[in-house]
């Protein structure tokens, strides 16, 4: 009998987590195939620690070759179009950075790509988006690294969009980070460091309170429940036409999923899923969505990509008629928030907190007091995903 053709757009935790849980339990019935955009992957929970040197690129980057060599395939490029009627998707595939466009064929079909920030429902983004650096993408980041190591005085304005968004915590992170190396240059006194939070209190809401306190501590300003919708050359203009001028803009643009979702009728924002543990789109039986992409009643985070992941691969197997034990997944999390250094060292505290969505309501818990040793477990936690999917180091 054939194998049947699973492919997977996405090479993250969950385009991965889905690889490994069907291929390892139904890898004579199936053929598994990623498509990604990059021969390698770069994690991104510990982002906020390369700006005060506490992380390195070296442990955040993998490549696939171990997947490869397991027995799992891979197609680099950009996915440009999904025909779920025809089964196919369109990837511009980059081998010799001569862009080819290839055809890939399926029988069941995982959509997994991530987020896309969109910053153009904000006008003067497209004329300035070189301005602004965050530390959700790598180069950015580095240039975020750059700009708060150099300079001597001025505004820093952090900005969180609307809910949802990928990794909740990291704009308070960031503040804290960029307060923490301010701090650490002796040069804290001469910067104003507006958080600008276009939700009604921090993110997460579970430690909104534990982030409002360090915050009063650092002298960070908060401001609340209004958007940026102008971006200039040295100001942003809020969504009640206040003008804030900036030295530093790390701003994190409004999250959406790919627009080749959208154009494949699988979801207007995000990718439509029947139910949480039925991540199959409402219109195909052979199309499933996971990670941040799908539109879950739950944070955008790497626990939840995950766990979608394995709830996605138990459905294929089912459906692959593996006869496997299915995977044992519920969706709940332990993670931590980096809140930097009050004394300005180069040894970032970070807060503890859980959230249990078995329950109903989601049943919260967090350890208020912020600790070095939650952002040593908070590394060990990212190391472990990067060795069970990719490779150890």
């Amino acid at each position: 009998m054939a194998k049947k053709r699973l492919v997977i757009i996405g090479g993250g935790i969950a385009g991965m987590g889905v690889a490994h849980a069907v291929f390892d339990k139904a890898k004579d019935l199936v053929d598994v195939t990623v498509i990604t955009k990059d021969p390698f992957y770069m994690t991104g929970p510990s982002r906020p620690l390369l700006l005060t040197n506490e992380q390195s690129y070296d442990r955040m980057i993998r490549g696939y070759e171990e997947a490869a060599a397991k027995g799992i395939n891979f197609v680099f490029g950009n996915v440009v179009r999904i025909d779920p009627a025809e089964r196919v998707v369109e990837v511009a595939e980059a081998p010799t950075r001569t862009p080819v466009t290839r055809k890939v064929t399926y029988d069941y079909l995982v959509v997994a790509p991530g987020v896309v920030f969109d910053g153009s429902s904000i006008e003067g983004y497209r004329e300035n988006w070189y301005r602004n650096a965050t530390v959700y993408e790598p180069g950015r980041v580095d240039v975020l690294k750059q700009r708060i190591w150099t300079a001597t005085k001025g505004t820093v304005i952090v900005y969180a969009p609307p809910q949802p968004y990928r990794c909740a915590p990291a704009p308070a992170e960031t503040a804290m980070a960029i307060y923490t190396v301010l701090k650490h240059r002796g040069v804290r006194e001469n910067f104003r460091i507006i958080h600008v939070d276009a939700n009604d209190k921090p993110q997460p809401p579970v430690i909104a309170d534990v982030i409002k306190e360090r915050y009063e501590k650092a002298g960070i300003e908060l401001i609340t429940s209004r958007q940026i919708v102008e971006v200039g050359p040295d100001y942003v203009v809020l969504n009640d036409g206040e003008k804030l001028e900036y030295t530093i803009l790390a701003m994190l643009e409004p999250n959406r999923a790919p627009k080749f979702i959208e154009e494949a009728g699988l979801g207007e924002k995000w990718f439509e899923v029947r139910s949480p543990q039925d991540t199959r789109s409402p219109k195909y039986d052979d199309v499933y969505g996971a990670g941040d992409a799908a539109k879950l009643p739950f944070p955008k985070n790497q626990e939840i990509a995950y766990e979608s992941a394995l709830f996605t691969a138990n459905k294929l197997l089912e459906d692959l008629g593996a006869g496997a034990e299915p995977y044992s997944v519920q969706y709940t999390f332990v993670g931590w928030a980096y809140l930097g250094n009050l004394e300005g060292k180069l040894e970032t505290e970070s807060v503890q907190f859980g959230l249990n969505f078995t329950t109903k309501p989601p049943k919260p818990s967090k350890d208020p007091v912020p600790k070095k040793d939650y952002t040593k477990q908070k590394d060990r936690w990212e190391q472990s995903y990067l060795n069970r999917l990719y490779h150890p180091k």
